[in-house]
């Protein structure tokens, strides 16, 4: 059965594990997510939930979304996702999502968006080599070769080149839950998973088995 829910990046930390192992686990603040609308072929051309997480003041949304939300009776959230599952029969308007609907053992892909790093050389983004140190040099961290000479008078597509590096979306895959607590929505995830402390991820199913 396919399974997803919306999280908030907490922070790394290390539990032992059952068998007395010690690993770097990232917390997840895990739903609760409450279902908003339910999008079906008939009306959407499509199956999903559209769900939301977090708490938000009124103040902090605007018309059109507080009456989306009036209309399905349930609390404002702060963000709105969708996801598409196998099947979403047994899911009502206002039904909560929570962290227990992955377990201890579960292999789950968490995509989020990376941390900023802001215009970065040719150097630092793409792992280039600098020019000689040496006294009298005056080639540094430059990008290198910019293409042949006469043919063709142009620079190749694919130049790795100064950019703006990091804050892209990226999916994690195949990492195991260490351990889920329905309770206080945690979710432990062994090794790290994408963006700095606060942002928000969607876990779901791996697609690798």
């Amino acid at each position: 059965m396919q399974k997803a829910i919306i999280a908030k990046k907490i922070g790394m930390t290390q539990v032992f594990t059952e068998n007395g192992n010690l690993v770097g686990v990232t917390v997840l603040e895990a739903g609760p997510c409450v279902v908003v609308q339910k999008k079906t072929k008939e009306t959407d051309g499509y199956e999903a939930l559209q769900v939301g997480f977090g708490p938000v003041t009124a103040k902090h949304v605007n018309k059109p979304l507080k009456g989306h939300f009036a209309k399905a009776g349930v609390e404002i959230r702060k963000v709105l996702r969708e996801l598409r599952l196998d099947s979403i029969e047994g899911f009502e308007v206002g039904a909560l999502i929570k962290a227990d609907v992955f377990a201890a053992g579960d292999h789950v892909d968490v995509s989020g968006v990376s941390k900023g790093k802001g215009y970065q050389g040719a150097v630092r983004k793409y792992n280039q080599r600098t020019g000689p140190v040496t006294h009298g040099s005056k080639y540094h961290r430059a990008a290198g070769s910019m293409g042949a000479s006469a043919s063709p008078s142009r620079v190749m597509k694919g130049k790795g080149m100064p950019s703006h590096m990091g804050h892209e979306k990226i999916t994690t895959q195949n990492l195991e839950v260490v351990r889920a607590d329905g309770d206080a929505n945690l979710l432990l995830i062994r090794g790290s998973v994408p963006g700095p402390n606060g942002t928000i991820v969607m876990v779901k199913n791996t697609v690798k088995v």
